[in-house]
């Protein structure tokens, strides 16, 4: 089994849109978290194993500033993510209540937590991106996660932007968002990901040639047999 650098070393170079075929072709069809997005154009991909954190809707007894000294909270959650690791968070879907803002996103890239994955928004949106955390989710609200959420609990099963995770499920997220690889199906996407992404370049180099797709791409035999010898 893979440890967790070769995981990382080899899905850095692997987008996510190779990811979701290659999975769809596993029968995985619905891997990629609706909502989430880089808040930073530029945000390089970043690959990590899952730690979750659950919000459920807020129940005014239980959603108050008070709250967040408990020891059920976000504050709590934090201090038990491993470094590398991708923080995943189901909001529900919620952009009127900022799960996190600038000083819990400082103390996550203190502990070295790779990202920061939601379907919802944070606040203090200038303070976040000046953390240094990456960050993808729906956006920004100013009101605090009380205001609409209440913090359950962390590293158990969750839903994020519609997909089903589970702590230590590796995480890759870039620029088209972020996809899902279930724990058990990493091997086989460590073995097919790389020659998936060699082909399609090998394919991208044709059509700048000036090669038509039809026979390309899905590619006939003829083709086939052109790409495996472009390989040596």
């Amino acid at each position: 089994m893979s440890n967790d650098a070769t995981i990382i070393e080899t899905l850095s170079g692997v987008t996510t849109a190779t990811i979701t075929t290659i999975l769809l072709k596993k029968g995985l069809r619905n891997v990629w978290m609706r909502g989430p997005r880089p808040l930073r154009a530029d945000q390089p991909r970043l690959v990590g194993r899952a730690f979750t954190l659950r919000f459920v809707p807020a129940r005014e007894d239980l959603a108050t500033p008070e709250s967040w000294s408990s020891p059920t909270s976000t504050r709590a959650a934090i201090e038990a993510m491993p470094e590398g690791c991708i923080a995943v968070v189901d909001a529900m879907g919620v952009t009127d209540a900022g799960i996190f803002g600038d000083i819990l996103c400082a103390r996550m890239a203190k502990r070295g937590v790779a990202a920061l994955v939601t379907d919802g928004v944070v606040r203090d949106l200038s303070g976040v991106l000046g953390t240094g955390l990456p960050v993808w989710c729906q956006g920004a609200a100013a009101p605090p996660s009380v205001a609409g959420l209440t913090f359950v609990g962390w590293q158990q099963p969750i839903a994020c932007g519609g997909v089903a995770v589970f702590s230590d499920d590796i995480v890759v997220a870039d620029a088209d968002g972020a996809v899902l690889i279930p724990a058990a199906l990493v091997e086989t996407v460590l073995e097919l990901a790389p020659e998936q992404e060699r082909f399609e370049g090998w394919i991208m180099d044709e059509v700048n040639r000036g090669a038509a797709l039809p026979g390309l791409y899905p590619p006939n035999a003829e083709n086939k047999a052109r790409y495996e010898a472009s390989k040596g």
